[in-house]
């Protein structure tokens, strides 16, 4: 009775989201309002000519993989809101597959559905795969090689994984700590024999699986599309944003140095050089964290948003989407739980503000709102140590349990 009434609401969730789509088509149409994002436009307009063999890089800001747009057909010849609809699927998809997660943790199932909900009922992801932002799919992505994890299926776990690098370039953080939950099992016993005995436990047979299966769907994908669009396919797609140098404000701590610098012959250098502390911080957490995977993923994915060279508000999905697995081993009262989230959301204000002035005022605030995400990124790291601080990872509580 308990897992109908689970699968009910989520069922009712989607029917909300889908309403909340018609009710922004209506105003759309009523009051001339463009609720879409640009990313979506592009594959409108390049979907018609896709079984021509055009190609999508005939645009300048198209930046994706082709099988996007390839997968947005039906907005021109069912519907043009399909896509919008599609991602709200995936927000609800992914919602059950959260639910599943927490049961598979150890959360009873209305324990779940509380979790859950944080993420069926967040305006964020909400507002955002309504607008026809893709984020929605990726989290599903993510979280479907999490779910096949956990249930040892690591043929799936390898073809979803391989898939979601192949969409968007972020997941490959994830690599390391899989290899290391994969070849210890998830046991904090294992981790502490050092890194030498980890690295020695790459080497079996379930990570060859993963690591074979994974590659070869990322490969075969990228090979393909490679065929049919030549290297703009490649570069626009993964190397791209290895050397992207984006002048526009965003929340990076490293915005006004690139826009600085977009004429300068170290610029590039400079561009590269910026992911170094990206690197070192999600090493560490990997080595330190991969026993709990979930709690793995979603540090390196903050560790990733926060100090990349651009980051807007779409990329927050990125962790947000692990908050509903984390939450339940996570001992803050509610008076620091409040005021870690007031610290989040006033630094995004702080943000918000001067970016506004720039935006639609066109005064110079250029260096305030660089100002402002130092201090977002400040408040990110402070959120970040209080969760690594407080988290009981859940080797740690089934060990406790034994003793």
């Amino acid at each position: 009775m308990k897992a109908y009434a689970a699968e009910l609401s989520l069922v009712s969730s989607h029917i909300g989201d889908s309403k909340y789509v018609c009710c922004v088509m209506d105003a759309s149409v009523l009051l001339y309002i463009t609720f879409t994002e640009p990313p979506l436009h592009c594959d409108q307009m390049w979907s018609p000519w896709a079984l021509h063999g055009e190609s999508p890089y005939n645009r300048s800001t198209y930046r994706y993989t082709p099988l996007l747009a390839w997968m947005l057909l039906p907005n021109i010849y069912a519907t043009p809101h399909f896509g919008k609809l599609l991602f709200v699927t995936c927000d609800v998809l992914s919602g059950v597959l959260l639910y599943h997660i927490l049961c598979l943790r150890g959360l009873s199932s209305d324990a779940a559905c509380r979790f859950c909900a944080l993420w069926l009922l967040n305006p964020l992801p909400i507002g955002v795969s309504t607008r026809g932002n893709a984020e929605a799919l990726l989290s599903l992505l993510v979280l479907a090689t999490l779910l096949c994890l956990e249930l040892k299926r690591f043929f799936m776990a390898a073809f979803f994984y391989g898939l979601s690098v192949h969409m968007k370039i972020y997941p490959v953080t994830y690599a390391l700590p899989i290899a290391l939950y994969i070849s210890t099992h998830g046991k904090l016993e294992a981790q502490k024999r050092g890194v030498f005995r980890m690295l020695q436990r790459l080497f079996n047979k379930e990570l060859v699986l993963f690591a074979a299966v994974a590659g070869a769907v990322f490969f075969w994908l990228t090979l393909a599309f490679y065929c049919l669009y030549g290297w703009d396919s490649l570069h626009e797609t993964y190397l791209y944003h290895l050397t992207r140098r984006d002048i526009r404000h965003n929340f990076s701590p490293y915005f006004y140095m690139i826009y600085l610098t977009a004429e300068s012959q170290w610029s590039l250098v400079l561009g590269l050089v910026s992911f170094l502390p990206q690197l070192v911080l999600v090493l560490l957490t990997s080595l330190a964290f991969h026993a709990d995977l979930p709690f793995c993923c979603f540090l390196n994915t903050a560790i990733f948003v926060s100090f990349n060279k651009v980051c807007t508000s779409q990329y927050f999905l990125w962790y947000l989407c692990f908050l509903p697995l984390i939450l339940p081993r996570l001992r803050l009262s509610k008076k620091q739980g409040v005021g870690l989230l007031l610290l989040w959301f006033a630094g995004q204000g702080l943000w918000l503000m001067p970016a506004y002035y720039l935006e639609f005022e066109g005064h110079n605030t250029f260096v305030y709102i660089w100002l402002a995400g130092l201090l977002f990124l400040f408040n990110n790291s402070f959120i970040m140590v209080q969760i690594i601080s407080h988290y009981i990872p859940e080797t740690v509580q089934q060990r406790k349990k034994t003793e």
